[in-house]
């Protein structure tokens, strides 16, 4: 995985960290550090949206934040697991590898 895509799983991680903390936040640190969560987050997708194509970055970004955020929501707050809704987190996923698969890259690299 080259700097550029690792950008977008980084931004990603950090998406599923101000989701989060958008529904717990209950104190200004909290409410603090989702709003740098979101800052980093985009700011990484948009910096991978300079090379990669923007649709598969956003489509890539979104869907491992879902799945991730729906992973957080069960290992960290004991949300109940769904099998159908397992089975579809397992097919968004493999629309994000396909689509990286698909991608490809301009020639300049990321500046982050």
């Amino acid at each position: 995985m080259n700097k550029t895509w690792m950008s977008v799983v980084i931004a990603a991680l950090f998406e599923v960290g101000w989701v989060i903390g958008l529904k717990h936040a209950s104190g200004l640190l909290e409410w603090g550090l989702t709003l740098i969560a979101i800052m980093i987050s985009f700011s990484l997708m948009i910096a991978a949206s300079r090379t990669l194509p923007v649709g598969t970055v956003y489509a890539v970004f979104v869907g491992l934040g879902t799945a991730g955020t729906v992973l957080a929501e069960i290992l960290l707050f004991n949300a109940h697991v769904q099998t159908g809704k397992m089975i579809l987190i397992g097919v968004l996923l493999l629309g994000v590898i396909g689509l990286k698969m698909l991608s490809k890259e301009k020639n300049k690299e990321v500046q982050l």
